[in-house]
């Protein structure tokens, strides 16, 4: 058995599904910053919709999702 067969990731269902919130409100956030020009929300969405690839920890997926969906009313 290879080491790689041996080091698989477990996904969770609470990960996914965060995920696929997070990446939604990404996708709003892109489409809403890219229409108004305006920076912070679109890549505020950009960081959404690609975050959750790269974190596997639920409670990591929680916390970072929360900070960039305020990022663009704390940046205005």
């Amino acid at each position: 058995m290879s080491t790689l067969a041996r080091t698989a990731t477990t996904v969770t269902t609470s990960s996914i599904l965060w995920g696929v919130l997070f990446g939604s409100l990404g996708a709003g956030y892109a489409l809403y910053g890219k229409k108004q020009r305006a920076l912070v929300p679109f890549l505020s969405g950009l960081a959404l919709m690609l975050f959750p690839y790269a974190i596997q920890n639920t409670y990591l997926i929680v916390v970072i999702g929360a900070v960039l969906a305020a990022a663009p009313f704390i940046f205005r």
